[in-house]
C-alpha cells in the first residue's frame, strides 16, 4: 500500500517554492519536507490551523509521507497529532483512518503556519535574514517566570 502524499495549499506555493534554498532564492530549507515541517511547527506554536481548500497540483506538488519519514519528521507527525485530538488512538499504526487523521492535522498546521509566515515575511527581501530575526524573538521572549530559579539571566 503506498503512504498518503502531504498536500499543500495552491496559495501558499510560491512561499514554500521561495523558502526552498536553490541557486537565486532568498530560501534556507533544503527540501520542501524540511519547510512543510517548520511551517507544521509554526502553525501548532501559534494555534494556527487552517484547511487547505485548492491544492498545489504543480510545483511543490504533494509530497509523499516517506519523505517526511526518511528526514526523521515522523514523532514530529505523530506528536502533533496526538496533542491536537488528545486521543492516542490516533498513533495507531494499523488503522488507516488513523494514519490520515495525522496527516490531514499536519497539513492543516503547515498550512496555518505558512500563513503566518506569510504574514511575517511580508515585504521582506532576504527570507534568511527575516527568519533568523523570527526565531531569535520567540528564543528571547520567553518571559521569566519568578517563582522559578532562571539561569538564562546569567548568559
Amino acid at each position: 500500500m503506498a503512504l498518503p502524499r502531504i498536500k499543500i495549499a495552491q496559495d501558499k506555493a510560491e512561499l514554500v517554492r521561495k523558502l526552498l534554498d536553490e541557486k537565486r532564492t532568498t530560501g534556507m530549507f533544503s527540501t520542501y519536507a524540511d519547510v512543510i515541517a517548520f511551517a507544521a511547527s509554526l502553525g501548532v506554536k501559534h494555534n494556527r490551523r487552517s484547511p487547505i481548500t485548492e491544492v498545489s497540483q504543480s510545483e511543490p506538488a504533494p509530497i509523499s509521507l516517506e519523505v517526511f519519514i526518511s528526514r526523521g519528521y515522523e514523532r514530529l507527525i505523530r506528536l502533533i497529532a496526538v496533542t491536537s485530538t488528545e486521543d492516542i488512538k490516533v498513533l495507531s499504526r494499523e488503522d488507516e483512518s488513523a494514519e490520515a487523521a495525522r496527516v490531514l492535522i499536519f497539513e492543516e498546521y503547515a498550512n496555518g503556519g505558512l500563513e503566518q509566515l506569510q504574514q511575517e515575511l511580508r515585504g521582506a527581501v532576504d527570507y534568511t535574514d527575516r527568519l533568523v530575526l523570527i526565531l531569535n524573538a520567540e528564543r528571547f521572549s520567553r518571559e521569566v517566570d519568578h517563582e522559578e530559579f532562571d539561569l538564562s539571566r546569567f548568559l
